[in-house]
């Protein structure tokens, strides 16, 4: 299962507008692999500043994927999941935006359109 993670593993990010999938590179999968040591699911607030950086860019490098070529993104080992939750003051409720319009959505959605 490690060999599987390392060969091709990828991050589930879950942002607002659902899950989405990045392929990082393998050294970005190693790195992956010791935040994700103890826990498979992560919400975003609990990495340090850098850790979301990096990811951060990881998603802005990499871009949002839902298939790799003849695979789909289930059908490779999952790295982790990184939860991006909206804090009170974010939702579109607290901010006057209608519930049927979308509110802003940090870096992690940026990309939210699949690369299918």
């Amino acid at each position: 299962m490690l060999l599987e993670k390392l060969a091709e593993g990828v991050l589930r990010v879950q942002t607002p507008l659902g899950p989405r999938f990045v392929k990082p590179v393998f050294i970005e999968r190693v790195y992956l692999l010791w935040v994700f040591r103890n826990f498979p699911v992560l919400p975003a607030n609990v990495l340090s500043r850098s850790q979301q950086q990096r990811v951060e860019r990881m998603c802005q490098r990499h871009g949002f994927v839902c298939q790799f070529g003849p695979k789909h993104a289930e059908d490779f080992a999952l790295l982790g999941t990184l939860e991006q939750r909206l804090s009170a003051q974010e939702t579109p409720w607290a901010l006057g935006v209608p519930a049927n319009i979308c509110a802003p959505v940090s870096g992690f959605a940026a990309d939210a359109e699949p690369q299918c």
